[in-house]
C-alpha cells in the first residue's frame, strides 16, 4: 500500500510538472523581446546567427582561422571571442540544445583604445524555467566564483575567474540572456530595453529586413562609430575613414565561407542624407562595365571604380542633388563660372561631354621612391579624339590666360601635359578628388590619366607598353569574376602591395608592429567590395580570399623591405673598367619645367647633377664620389648620351672614356 501511495504521489508530481511545462511552453502569454532591442546603441559591428554552434564550428575549423590563431595580435583582438570558444568546446552538448536560437555578438568602444564584446542569446520560452539559472552553476568548477547583484530591478550574475581575475556579467531580460566581460554594456542593455535605440532605428531596420536570415551568419556595420573603432589602432585615421563614417549609415551582409576559406558576403548599404553629393548622384546613375584594369598597372595596390550609364547623366544628377543645399549649390556654381569666365571655356562642352561611363582612382606601388604613394585619376572617354581635341583647347586657353608656359613632353610616343587649373577636380566632383590639385596628364587610347606626379604617368605608360597591367593577371581576372561585370562602386585591393605602401609611410613604432604581423595580414591577398544601386540602397558584395602565406610570398610583387646600402669609396684602380660604367639608371624629376636635377648621398654630398629640358636629360651630366671628387662626366641630348664620356678614379685621373 505504501509503494502504491509513493507511486501515485510521484505520478501526481510528474503530472503537475508537465502541466507547469505545458503552461510555460504553450499556454503562458508570449512576452518575447527581440534580441536587437538589447544591444546598446553604440555598436560598431553586430554579428547575428540563427545557428551559432554550427556557424562557429565552420569558422573555427577553416584554414584562415587556424592560421590567424597563431598570431598574438589577432589573438588579442579576438580574446573575448576565444573565451566563448572555450566555453562552447567544454559544454558542446549544452550549446547544441541552444542551437537554432538567435545569437547576437556586438562590438563597442568602451575607451579610446579598448573595446568590449556583448552577447545576446534568445532563449525563447525556456528562459521562464527557473532551473535554467540554477543549471549555470553546473558549468562552473572551483576555479570560478558566482555572485549576484541587483541593477534597476534586474539580477546580474557575476562569474569571476580566479586565475585570470576577469569577470563575466550575465542577466536574464525576459526571454533573452545577455552577457559581457564589460559590466557597463550589460547595464546599458538593461537601461535601454524598454526604450531601444538601435532596434528602432529605421535606417538599421531597412538594412536588417533586406539582409534576411540566410547562410552562415550576418554582419552589420554602423558607420557612425567606425572612425572611433579605427582610432584604437591609429590616432590619425586616414581621410577616407572620416568620409566613410560621414557618408554611410549601415551595411548588412550575410556570409558564406567555402572550403578554400574564401569569405563571400552579400548585402545592402544605405547612405546618409548629408553625404558628399556624388554618392547620392551615383546611386541614381546606373552601372558600367569595368575596363580600367586594361591600363592599371599590376603594381596597383588600390583600385576604386565609379561607374554610371554615362558621365553626363551622373553629372546632371550631381548638380540636381546639390540643389537640396542652396548655399552649397550656389558656391559650386560660382566656382565653375569663375573658371569658365577666366579661361573662356565651357565645363559641360570641354569636359563633361567626352567623359564616358567609368572613372577610377588608383594607388600604385612606386618603383621610383619608397615612402610615397603613386596616385592616379583615370577618366574613360566615350570618344578618344573628342577628348584630345577638347583638352588641347583647354591647354591653349591656359597658355593664353595664365603665365604657365609648359611644353608637352613626349615619353614613349605619349604626350605628358600639365593642367594648371588649381583644385579643378575637387570643384567639379567634390572633396574625394582633392588629391589632384594641379595635375599632369596623358592619354592612352580612350583613357585620360591624371596625376600630380609626372613620374606616375611615366610608370603607367611603361607598364602599358610592356603589357604589365592588372587585367593581364590571372589571379585578378579570377577574383574579378566573383563580382558582377558592371558596378556603380567597386573597390579592389592587392593587400600585400597595399601593406608595403602603408609600411613605407609609417613611423618607426608602427613599422615594428606591422612587420611583426605582416604574415597574418598578407595571407588575405585580395579584397573586393562592390556596390550597385537598388531602389534607395546600394546592393553590396564583399569577397576576401585566403592563401597560404608562403604561396603569397612567392608572388613576384611581394618584396621584403631591404635597407638602402651605405655608399663606400672603392679603389677603382684594382677593378677592370668597362663601357658598362656609363650605363646610368633612369632619373625621375617631379618638375618637368626644372632646368636641372640632382641627387644626394646620405651624407648630404651631391651624388650627381644633370641639366634638364622639358623633363628630359639635356646638357651636362656630372657624377661624384662621396668625397666630392668627379667620377663621371658627359652630355645628354633629348635624354640620349652624346659626345665623349669620361670616367675618373678617386685621385681625379681619367681611367676610361667612351664616344657616343
Amino acid at each position: 500500500m505504501t509503494k502504491k501511495r509513493i507511486f501515485y504521489g510521484f505520478l501526481a508530481l510528474l503530472a503537475l510538472y508537465l502541466c507547469y511545462l505545458a503552461y510555460i511552453f504553450v499556454l503562458s502569454p508570449k512576452t518575447n523581446l527581440q534580441s536587437i532591442y538589447l544591444i546598446p546603441k553604440d555598436a560598431v559591428f553586430i554579428i547575428e546567427s540563427e545557428r551559432p554552434v554550427e556557424s562557429w564550428d565552420k569558422v573555427s575549423e577553416s584554414a584562415a582561422w587556424q592560421h590567424l590563431q597563431k598570431n598574438g595580435y589577432f589573438a588579442e583582438l579576438t580574446e573575448n571571442i576565444q573565451k566563448v570558444d572555450t566555453v562552447f568546446n567544454d559544454n558542446h552538448k549544452l550549446f547544441e540544445f541552444f542551437d537554432g536560437r538567435s545569437l547576437f555578438i556586438s562590438i563597442h568602444m568602451i575607451s579610446p583604445k579598448d573595446y568590449g564584446i556583448f552577447y545576446v542569446l534568445d532563449l525563447k520560452r525556456i528562459a521562464k524555467l527557473q532551473l535554467l539559472k540554477t543549471y549555470l552553476n553546473t558549468l562552473l568548477n572551483d576555479d570560478y566564483v558566482m555572485s549576484k547583484r541587483m541593477y534597476h530591478d534586474h539580477e546580474i550574475l557575476e562569474v569571476h575567474d580566479r586565475e585570470s581575475k576577469e569577470t563575466m556579467y550575465l542577466a536574464f531580460i525576459k526571454n533573452q540572456l545577455v552577457a559581457s566581460y564589460t559590466h557597463s554594456l550589460v547595464e546599458a542593455s538593461i537601461d535601454q530595453y524598454q526604450e531601444p535605440v538601435l532596434g528602432r532605428n529605421l535606417n538599421f531596420l531597412q538594412i536588417n529586413q533586406k539582409v534576411g536570415h540566410e547562410d552562415l551568419f550576418r554582419l552589420y556595420l554602423q558607420y557612425n562609430y567606425f572612425d572611433d573603432y579605427v582610432k584604437r589602432f591609429t590616432d590619425t585615421p586616414s581621410d577616407w575613414v572620416r568620409r566613410v563614417s560621414e557618408n554611410f549609415l549601415f551595411s548588412g551582409f550575410y556570409f558564406d565561407l567555402d572550403r578554400n576559406s574564401t569569405l563571400t558576403a552579400n548585402g545592402y548599404t544605405n547612405i546618409s542624407d548629408t553625404n558628399e553629393y556624388y554618392l547620392e548622384a551615383l546611386q541614381k546613375s546606373g552601372t558600367a562595365e569595368r575596363t580600367i584594369p586594361n591600363i592599371a598597372p599590376k603594381r596597383t595596390a588600390l583600385y576604386i571604380s565609379y561607374g554610371f550609364n554615362s558621365f553626363a547623366e551622373f553629372y546632371k544628377n550631381f548638380e540636381t542633388v546639390q540643389q537640396n543645399d542652396p548655399k552649397q549649390f550656389e558656391s559650386y556654381q560660382e566656382g565653375i563660372e569663375k573658371v569658365e569666365k577666366f579661361l573662356k571655356i565651357n565645363v559641360q562642352d570641354n569636359f563633361v561631354s567626352w567623359i564616358g561611363d567609368e572613372i577610377a582612382l588608383l594607388q600604385i606601388q612606386s618603383h621610383i621612391s619608397k615612402g610615397k604613394n603613386d596616385m592616379a585619376l583615370i577618366l574613360k572617354a566615350n570618344d578618344a579624339e573628342k577628348a584630345k581635341t577638347n583638352l588641347d583647347f583647354v591647354l591653349e586657353q591656359i597658355r593664353k590666360k595664365t603665365p604657365v608656359k609648359f611644353k608637352a613632353v613626349k615619353y614613349k610616343d605619349y604626350e605628358i601635359n600639365f593642367l594648371s587649373i588649381k583644385g579643378f577636380f575637387k570643384m567639379l566632383l567634390g572633396g574625394r578628388f582633392d588629391e589632384f590639385d594641379k595635375p599632369y596628364f596623358t592619354q592612352i587610347d580612350e583613357y585620360v590619366i591624371f596625376s600630380d606626379n609626372p613620374n606616375t604617368l611615366k610608370s603607367i605608360i611603361d607598364d602599358v607598353v610592356q603589357e604589365e597591367t592588372l587585367s593581364s593577371l590571372k589571379d585578378f581576372r579570377d577574383f574579378d569574376k566573383k563580382f558582377e561585370s558592371e558596378s556603380t562602386i567597386f573597390v579592389y585591393s592587392n593587400v600585400p602591395i597595399l601593406f608595403d605602401n602603408m609600411y613605407a609611410l609609417a613611423d618607426a613604432e608602427t613599422k615594428q608592429k606591422m612587420k611583426k604581423n605582416k604574415d597574418f595580414l598578407i595571407c588575405f591577398p585580395q579584397f573586393g567590395l562592390q556596390l550597385n544601386p537598388e531602389e534607395d540602397l546600394f546592393e553590396s558584395r564583399l569577397v576576401i580570399n585566403y592563401q597560404d602565406v608562403e604561396e603569397v610570398k612567392r608572388n613576384p610583387f611581394f618584396q621584403e623591405e631591404e635597407p638602402e646600402p651605405t655608399p663606400t669609396i672603392q679603389n677603382s684602380s684594382s677593378e677592370e673598367i668597362t663601357d658598362a660604367i656609363f650605363d646610368l639608371k633612369p632619373i625621375y624629376p617631379t618638375d618637368l619645367n626644372a632646368d636641372s636635377y640632382s641627387k644626394m648621398y646620405t651624407n648630404g654630398a651631391i651624388k650627381f647633377e644633370v641639366d634638364l629640358k622639358d623633363g628630359l636629360k639635356h646638357g651636362r651630366y656630372t657624377e661624384y664620389y662621396p668625397n666630392g671628387t668627379e667620377k663621371i662626366t658627359g652630355r645628354f641630348r633629348n635624354d640620349d648620351q652624346v659626345g665623349t664620356w669620361r670616367y675618373y678614379n678617386q685621385e681625379g685621373e681619367q681611367v676610361h672614356k667612351k664616344r657616343f
